[in-house]
C-alpha cells in the first residue's frame, strides 16, 4: 500500500493506463467465456459442450475476417455486430445439428462440434489466403492473424472497453439460468412445463454470441477456458446453475488471472499469449476429465 501511494507520475500513468485496463480486461473475459461454456453445456445436456468444441470460436474468426474484407474501415461496434451475426447463425446450426443426431453418446457431439468448427476454420483460412490478409489489412497494419491467439499484451485504455458489453449478457444469463436448464431437457418437455422453447433458446445464444465476439475482437481466441472451468465447478458444487452460475464466473476470472501470471514469468520479460497458455493448460485438465468420464 506503502508502495503505491509513493509512486510517480510516469507510474501512475502505466497503472492507469495499461495495468488497470489489463486486469479488468482479464476478469471480463475469464467471467464472460466460463459463463458462456456453462450455458452451452445446460442448453445442451452434454460437459464437454463449449465454445471451442461447438464451433463458436471458429464462427466468431469467420465473422472478423468477413468485417475484415467487407468491412475494412468500420469500427469496433460495427464489427461486433458482424462477428456477432456469424456467431448465432452458427451456434443455430450446431445445436440442429446436435439435436438430430441419434446417437447422443457425450463424447460424440462434441466431437460434431469440433468437425463443424474445424470446416468453419478452413473456409476462414482460404478466404484469409485469397484475399492476402492473413498478416494484414489493407496496409493498415490490422492483422487477421492477431486474432488466432489471445493475447493481454495489447490491452490499454481505449481499445478493451468494448468488452464491458459482456457484462449485461452475463447478467442475463443469470436471470434466464433456470429456464435454460428447462431448454436443456428438449422442446417437448419445455412446452409441458409452459416455457416459450424457441424464444429462451435464441436468448442463450444471443447472450453467448455477443459475449464470445466481444472477447474474440478485443482479446482473440481464449480455448478450453469455457470447457474446464464449468466443468470443475460442477465437480465441486453440483449441477444447479443457479447456484453455480457465480461460482463459474468467479472461477473463470481466477483461472485466467493465474494463467496470465504463468505466462509473463516462464519467458520474463516476454509473455506467452493467453490463449497459448490457457490451450496448454486447459488441455491437460480436458485429458484427464475425458480419463475420470471414460472409466
Amino acid at each position: 500500500m506503502t508502495d503505491i501511494l509513493s509512486l510517480s507520475e510516469e507510474q501512475w500513468l502505466v497503472l492507469r493506463v495499461s495495468r488497470v485496463p489489463r486486469t479488468i480486461a482479464l476478469l471480463l473475459a475469464g467471467i464472460g467465456v466460463s459463463v458462456c461454456g456453462l450455458i452451452l453445456q445446460q442448453m445442451t445436456q452434454n460437459k464437454f459442450v463449449s465454445p471451442a468444441t461447438a464451433g463458436t470460436l471458429d464462427a466468431a474468426k469467420f465473422g472478423i475476417l468477413a468485417a475484415l474484407i467487407l468491412l475494412p474501415e468500420a469500427g469496433g461496434v460495427l464489427k461486433v455486430l458482424f462477428t456477432f451475426a456469424f456467431t448465432f447463425l452458427a451456434s443455430l446450426v450446431f445445436l440442429k445439428i446436435a439435436d438430430r443426431i441419434r446417437y447422443r453418446n457425450i463424447i460424440f457431439i462434441p466431437i460434431v462440434g469440433l468437425l463443424f468448427g474445424g470446416i468453419l476454420n478452413s473456409v476462414t483460412v482460404f478466404f484469409a489466403y485469397q484475399f492476402n490478409i492473413v498478416q494484414d489489412v489493407g496496409g493498415s497494419g490490422e492483422s487477421y492473424g492477431a486474432w488466432m491467439v489471445g493475447d493481454f499484451s495489447g490491452v490499454l485504455e481505449g481499445n478493451y472497453e468494448l468488452l464491458y458489453l459482456c457484462i449485461p449478457a452475463v447478467l442475463l444469463t443469470y436471470l434466464y439460468a433456470s429456464k435454460f436448464t428447462v431448454v436443456g431437457l428438449g422442446k417437448d418437455f419445455s412446452k409441458n412445463l409452459g416455457l416459450n422453447y424457441r424464444s429462451v433458446l435464441n436468448i442463450g445464444l444471443v447472450c453467448v454470441s455477443l459475449t464470445i465476439s466481444v472477447i474474440a475482437i478485443t482479446i482473440g481466441m481464449i480455448p478450453f477456458l469455457g470447457l474446464v472451468v464449468p466443468n470443475l465447478t460442477s465437480l465441486l458444487l453440483g449441477g444447479n446453475l443457479k447456484k453455480t452460475l457465480p461460482f463459474t464466473a468467479i472461477f473463470g476470472a481466477i483461472f485466467l488471472l493465474i494463467c496470465d501470471i504463468i505466462g509473463r514469468l516462464i519467458i520474463f520479460p516476454f509473455e506467452v499469449p493467453i490463449g497459448m497458455m490457457v490451450g496448454v493448460v486447459g488441455g491437460v485438465i480436458f485429458l484427464v476429465l475425458l480419463l475420470k468420464r471414460n472409466r
